[in-house]
């Protein structure tokens, strides 16, 4: 009788891959040791991060006094701390089974990024909503009241119209200049165009109070006949009269001037980004579009600025956010006088020198509404972008 031995290959159970990961099958268990120490890891770290930042305010005599050593301290306890915890979240989750392991460690590790936007922007944007509805003390609810005095306030109405002439001019006014910027400077050669990017993109790294200071040399004015302001030096060097340049609300040429500050600041970042998109314009369609016979301003409008709309709208919703929120230029300048206020100003000068958070509360959740739609679009855009690339 012949025997027919049966061909070794994979166990039941098992498959040529490895074991069979049957729902059933788990090659890891619970170890209490690995959970409990993460846990605790977790906790101390926690508490004693939160301790030292606290002591930084209520102890600093325990830092010397030192704004430098302070300044250290929160790098290393802040990077530190952040790994130290990390370390113990990951020594809690692979404690647990694998199959629990496994479906916890992204939510995990996302937990605590979600857990300081809930701290630090969720919650914060409740409370503010809750005081809209609350008396200056923000001890008493008062209903819509604060909303009906805002917006039956001219001092609001005109502050709303400025905001709205920010965002007409300058987003528009910033892609403007930085694609052109951008597309004189490609035609440079490579020494001329970085020299030229540099220099444009210099006041990026100035803040916005620097910025302002540097402009109210600009905007200065001198009762005496020498002018040490360089607008009105250049002004009266062609026969035209000093002017206090930032006092006269004659078609909103004050609020104007604030702008070009904010426009001066901006261009380097348009310029930048949108550089980079009409370089990665593919050289094929330029070079198509000229052999059929278009014109470099014709190219211009019909093949590169189609090619660098995803860009464009960053960049102006980018700058039109921040238009909403401005606040340096406006305060530092003016603060809000001849005319100029803004919505961040307004609250600012409401909460701290009325001392009536509610009406606060109202503007702020007014800019809120205003923003929140640019966001939703921006988010949007964002996503049609990578589904297109």
């Amino acid at each position: 009788m012949t025997t027919v031995s049966a061909k070794k290959g994979p166990s039941a159970g098992s498959s040529a891959l490895g074991p069979d990961p049957s729902p059933g099958a788990s090659s890891r268990k619970l170890n209490v040791v690995h959970v409990v120490g993460g846990l605790v890891g977790m906790a101390v770290t926690a508490y004693v991060m939160y301790t030292v930042f606290l002591s930084f305010s209520l102890r600093p005599e325990w830092w010397l006094d030192s704004k430098i050593l302070i300044g250290l301290v929160a790098i290393g306890v802040g990077v530190g701390g952040a790994g130290v915890l990390f370390w113990f979240l990951n020594l809690f989750v692979e404690g647990l089974p694998e199959r629990t392991s496994r479906a916890l460690m992204p939510y995990a590790y996302l937990l605590p990024g979600f857990g300081l936007i809930t701290l630090m922007l969720l919650y914060p944007t409740l409370q503010t909503i809750m005081f809209s509805f609350a008396d200056e003390d923000s001890e008493a609810w008062v209903g819509f009241e604060n909303y009906s005095t805002i917006f039956q306030s001219e001092e609001f109405r005109g502050t709303l119209f400025n905001n709205v002439l920010w965002l007409l001019i300058v987003p528009a006014t910033v892609v403007a200049i930085g694609i052109v910027v951008a597309v004189m400077a490609d035609k440079l050669s490579r020494r001329g165009e970085s020299i030229s990017k540099s220099i444009i993109f210099l006041p990026m790294a100035i803040s916005f109070v620097g910025a302002s200071a540097i402009w109210t040399l600009v905007y200065d004015y001198s009762s005496g006949a020498n002018q040490t302001g360089l607008l009105n030096a250049v002004w009266t060097s062609i026969g035209g009269e000093a002017q206090t340049w930032l006092q006269n609300d004659t078609l909103k040429l004050n609020s104007l001037l604030l702008m070009v500050i904010l426009i001066w600041l901006q261009v380097g970042f348009g310029m930048i980004l949108l550089s980079s998109a009409i370089k990665g314009v593919p050289e094929d369609t330029l070079e198509a579009a000229r052999i059929d016979g278009a014109t470099e301003w014709q190219i211009f409008w019909r093949v590169v600025l189609p090619q660098i709309k995803g860009t464009t709208i960053t960049v102006f919703i980018t700058v039109l956010i921040m238009v909403l929120k401005v606040f340096d230029i406006v305060y530092v300048l003016t603060n809000g006088r001849f005319n100029t206020n803004v919505i961040a100003n307004l609250y600012f000068f409401e909460l701290f020198a009325n001392s009536n958070s509610g009406t606060a509360a109202a503007i702020v959740v007014v800019l809120l509404l205003a923003i929140t739609p640019v966001l939703v679009y921006q988010v949007r855009h964002f996503r049609a972008e990578e589904a297109n690339s």
